[in-house]
């Protein structure tokens, strides 16, 4: 017991350079996952000039961000139009007696198929820098590891879960891109907090407890040079331990991810050569004329 409370104890000793400001700017935008705040994530990840752009590309169509940001981004209005039907819980339970429930050998070779699967893809495929990969592959593991001990295939638990995410979805009224687009995008992001907590809370009931993970979440400062710095990230996933390092950019007298404003640059970039070309003398679109430094699309990923 005493060698198990002295591992607790330096589990939860801050990493050094905790108290720097690119260290507490990663703390802080995860802090908002861990409150369901999607749009105080949004807002904290990017400069408040792009946010402004970003939710006119989101309105004209050109931008779905952050939630281009999600595995399997483009199926998320099918998803949530799936439990948003009227008849929704009848046909997902139907769905899980006909093929999961009381399986659960099956499901167990089917998580630790899909793991070997995906380690190998990220290992060696996609377009990932090398600690991406380190990172993805860290992930693979320990969230493989626990499908294959979780519950997945016990119908009580798969009742809740059935229950609980139609309810939210259909409280977003999201059903369709459409939506979203006339939701624009904070209303699209308020609507789905919501949403966001009853998946936590699913899967915390399958064992995996995405809140206690961010809760235990600590950085540190690597290196700083000017405007460039480097975090270490260290934070609990499925009784694993997860290592990372990732780079920040400051803009404006604040930090933020490197690869977050890549993504975010191209998508803007994107959404200015396809809006139509203002009127001789009219304004430029909203960040276009902004003074942002160095671009990080050159430098592009952590």
């Amino acid at each position: 017991m005493a060698v198990l409370a002295a591992g607790c104890r330096r589990s939860q000793e801050p990493l050094p350079g905790a108290a720097t400001e690119p260290a507490a700017a990663v703390r802080q935008l995860v802090q908002h996952l861990h409150d369901d705040d999607l749009e105080g994530y949004a807002r904290a990840a990017v400069p408040p000039a792009q946010y402004a752009e970003l939710e006119a590309a989101w309105a004209q169509g050109h931008s779905r961000w952050p939630l281009d940001e999600l595995p399997l981004h483009d199926k998320l209005p099918a998803l949530l139009a799936t439990l948003s039907a009227a008849d929704a819980e009848t046909r997902l339970q139907r769905a899980f007696k006909a093929q999961i429930a009381g399986q659960t050998a099956s499901v167990r070779q089917a998580a630790h198929s899909l793991g070997l699967f995906g380690e190998q893809y990220i290992s060696h495929q996609g377009d990932y820098s090398d600690d991406e990969r380190a990172h993805y592959v860290q992930l693979v593991r320990a969230l493989g590891d626990w499908a294959q001990a979780a519950p997945l295939s016990d119908p009580k638990l798969a009742g809740a879960a059935i229950a609980t995410l139609t309810a939210a979805a259909r409280a977003t009224g999201l059903d369709s891109d459409a939506a979203l687009q006339e939701a624009g995008m904070t209303g699209s992001l308020q609507r789905l907090a919501p949403f966001a907590k009853a998946a936590k809370q699913v899967l915390a009931g399958y064992g995996l407890s995405l809140d206690d993970s961010i809760a235990r979440l600590r950085t540190g400062l690597i290196s700083q040079k000017g405007d460039r710095a480097t975090v270490h990230v260290q934070y609990p996933l499925a009784g694993k331990d997860i290592d990372l390092q990732v780079a920040l950019e400051r803009r404006q007298g604040r930090w933020y991810l490197v690869r977050t404003l890549a993504e975010v640059d191209a998508v803007l970039a994107a959404a200015r050569a396809a809006a139509p070309a203002p009127e001789q003398g009219g304004a430029l679109p909203p960040g276009a004329g902004d003074d942002t430094g160095d671009s990080p699309a050159a430098a592009a990923k952590p």
